[in-house]
Formats: structure tokens, sequence, C-alpha cells
């Protein structure tokens, strides 16, 4: 298996552009190391349900898409982003909306590949957002805290037999730079020789040069998965949601195929003497179903003589084993990935104590919220971005604006009960009434003491919490 791993890394980095062709043209060294690119193509490859241990007798049981997936599920489930303020704040929201809407497939592809990029460019008097995974782009520069303050883009497109290959260096110094290069080649996996950007109808409106005065921010939100990256430290680059769990995934999926064997191998056949068929005109046997029926010549001996032509095959399964084996592999993926027990075990051999259950969740609430204070982060910082944007391209008047953004606590908060509790807590009048609302509807503070104002007048707050006030 190790020949197999070493083989396919082999592989990939045949088919990357590799270090050294992208210093020689951006004058510039990217901090990639081998270590992660080569963790990195491994990442995409197991979330593609490429995974170099997969062959006709180990099938995928697509676990990384499925962790990616539901990482991705748990921190956008019911996640608003706001930004007020005035005709920017509104231009802004308006911008950011098609993104919005997207978001979960957004934070899946970051999760599984450890980060991405979320760059925005102005076309036809928008803001659009490329959303660029890790592997197509290269940190160059970065500070004690890990952003990012240069970098390498990569963008490729093939146009007939030609592919073509943008490189956009970005370079946060005292005067924000921009440089762009176009390159063409017969391969995706060499540069090859430079060509005017207009060769690419898209890249046409693009300056080969731009510098921008007063600049302080990036131009592109980075969205880092929030794990410690064990795979090169020195490296501003997160890693995987499932890193940590790569050789469980691989055991699990050969622990799947064993299973899918089981019951293939442990099918019911009836073993029958070739006599007992009619014959095609080759001589063979015309078996009524070949999945149930076999054949064997001259079926003699002690037990098969006595019973006639055919007898039963009808082996006992081990499923029970092989599930129990899986389900321990699961849950220890589940682990690895800081998520809940049973989250893909089954739920029902879960431990059922108050105590268990509390810390199971509590490992997913940190595990969510971690990952949502990054996504706050890289979505402020895209906005960020995209303010400069439309001051420079006069696309909105300019103004002040605030982001607040909102996330579902549901991994760990049982609603029902709190909302029981918190009704409690109103009638004894401990809690205003405004507050009830904020928590369990959220409701801003004005729009929860319109609510109450306006059920007053109608008579109906008496009735659900008392005499209370507001």
């Amino acid at each position: 298996m190790f020949e197999r791993l070493v083989a396919w890394i082999k592989e990939v980095w045949n088919k990357m552009i590799n270090r050294t062709e992208l210093k020689n043209v951006a004058g510039v060294d990217p901090t990639l190391s081998a270590e992660m690119i080569s963790a990195l193509q491994l990442w995409t490859a197991i979330y593609e349900n490429k995974a170099p241990w997969l062959s006709e007798d180990v099938k995928s049981l697509n676990l990384a898409a499925a962790i990616s997936s539901e990482v991705a599920r748990l921190v956008t489930l019911e996640m608003h982003l706001e930004v007020s303020g005035g005709l920017r704040a509104e231009y802004l929201q308006s911008q950011l909306s098609p993104l919005l809407s997207k978001i979960r497939e957004v934070v899946e592809s970051g999760a599984a590949r450890g980060g991405l990029m979320l760059k925005p460019y102005v076309s036809e008097g928008t803001i659009q957002i490329d959303t660029i995974p890790a592997g197509n782009f290269y940190p160059v520069r970065y500070d004690s805290s890990g952003g990012i303050s240069a970098v390498i883009f990569l963008d490729q497109k093939t146009v007939g037999a030609w592919h073509y290959t943008r490189v956009e260096y970005h370079d946060l110094a005292d005067v924000y730079t921009i440089r762009n290069k176009s390159f063409r080649s017969r391969t995706k996996e060499t540069l090859g020789n430079e060509v005017p950007l207009s060769f690419v109808e898209e890249w046409a409106d693009i300056l080969p040069e731009a510098t921008l005065q007063g600049v302080r921010v990036p131009l592109f939100g980075y969205f880092r998965y929030p794990a410690a990256n064990n795979i090169d430290s020195s490296s501003p680059l997160g890693v995987s949601c499932f890193a940590r769990s790569v050789q469980q995934i691989e055991e699990a999926d050969r622990q799947w195929s064993r299973l899918l064997w089981e019951f293939k191998a442990g099918e019911m056949a009836l073993y029958v003497d070739v006599s007992a068929f009619d014959q095609d005109r080759d001589g063979k046997p015309i078996l009524p179903s070949r999945r149930l029926f076999r054949t064997l010549r001259g079926m003699e001996g002690p037990n098969i003589g006595e019973e006639g032509f055919f007898k039963e095959w009808a082996p006992t399964l081990r499923e029970e084993s092989l599930l129990a084996g899986l389900d321990a592999i699961l849950k220890r993926v589940e682990f690895n990935c800081g998520l809940a027990y049973g989250t893909l075990s089954d739920p029902q051999s879960v431990e059922k104590t108050a105590t268990e259950i509390k810390i199971s969740r509590q490992r997913s609430y940190a595990t969510v919220t971690d990952t949502q204070k990054a996504l706050d982060s890289a979505l402020r910082q895209l906005a960020g971005a995209m303010d400069v944007l439309a001051s420079i391209y006069s696309l909105s008047p300019a103004g002040v604006y605030e982001i607040s953004t909102s996330f579902d606590d549901s991994v760990i908060t049982d609603k029902d009960a709190l909302l029981i509790q918190d009704r409690q807590t109103v009638t004894m009048g401990a809690m205003p009434k405004y507050q009830f609302l904020m928590r369990n509807y959220g409701l801003s503070e004005a729009a929860a003491r319109d609510w109450i104002t306006e059920a007053q007048s109608e008579g109906k707050t008496q009735e659900l919490f008392g005499d209370q006030g507001v």
C-alpha cells in the first residue's frame, strides 16, 4: 500500500505546475512546501472519490464528502449576514447575495481542502466573486498572525487544443500591486510560453499591472478551516476537515468492501449437475438464472450423490461482526474530525447518558463555532475588499457600513427546552419579554419591542406571559 501511495504522489507531482515555474514567471517564491502540496492533492482526490486505495475490490463510502457536507450544513444552518449603514451598505449587501445563496457549497469546498479564497473582481459594472480552492493559490508572504499579504492565484481555461493559465500576483505592501501574466501550453501541467492576456476573451480587459495607492486591506478574503496545520506548521494554510482521519477513512472503505463481499459471496445458490439443463449450440448449459444456479459436472460423493442432482449453498453471514467493526472505525473518524458520535456511526450504538450526550455535542459545537468564526472573518475581509473596489470603480456612493452575522446554535442547544425555560423565566418576572423574543426568535431589540406593543394593543400578551411588563 505504501509503494502505491508513493507512486500516486509522484504522478500528482508530474501533473502539477511546479513551484520553480511560478517563481520564474512571478519573480517571487511561493511558500508552499512539497509536503503541503501533496497533502492538498490527496485531500482533493479523497473528496472527489478518487482516493489512491480505491479499486475493483475496494469501494468508497464517500466519507470525505459526507464529513465536509455535514460540517458545512451545521456551520451555515440558518446563517444570516446583514450589511447596514446606508447606500454603500445596501450595495454591498446586493453584491454579496449571490455568494450567500450558495454559502453551504462554498464552506463544504473550503472545509474539504483546508480553505479557499474569496476574490472579488469588477465585471460590467458589478462585483463578481471568485471562489478559489486551496491548491489554486500560493501564499508568498504572511504576517505573524497568519494573515496572507502576498499571494499568487492561478486561473486556467481551455480553448481548443490550447491550455491557458493566468498567473495573478497580489502584493499588499506600501503600494498595493497586482500583476497579471498569461501563458499557453498544449498540456495543463506546464505554463508554456507567455502570450498576451487578450488571447482569452474573458481576460482581454485585465491590465498587466496595476498599483493602488492607499489600499491597506487585501483584495480577497481567506476562509481557513480552523485546525492546526500538522502537515507543515510553518504554512499559513489550513488543513482539511478530515485530514486527521485519512487512515481511518481508508480502513472504513476496506471494511465496507468486506461487508459488500460478504453479502455477495453469501448469496444463496443451487449447485446442479450439468445434465439437468438443456444446452445451447456450443454445448453450454442454459441456466434459468445465472445468479441462482451454478453448474458442476459429474456431481458424485457421499453427500451430493445421495441427494440427487443438486445441493443448496446458503452460508452463514458474518454481517454483525463486520458492521460492528465498521461502526467502531466510524466512531474514530467522528472523534478525529471533531464530530459528535452518531453523526456517521449508528446512533443506536451511542451511549445515552446525559453526560455522554453533552460531551459528544460539545465536540461538534466547538468544531462548528470555530468554523463559523473563520467564515465570519473571511466574509468581513471580502466585504472590505468589495468596499475598496466599489470606491475605485465608483460603483456606489461612498459611506460607512456595519456587518452583523448570526448562526444557528441548535447543535448543542435543545430549542424546545430553552423556549419552555425562558417562558417560565419571563413568567417569574426575571426576564423582560423583549429579551425572550430576541433570544428565541432572533429579533432585534427594536423589532421585539414593536411585537410586544402590537400584541398589547390586541390584548394578547397577558394570556401568554401573565401580567409581566415589557
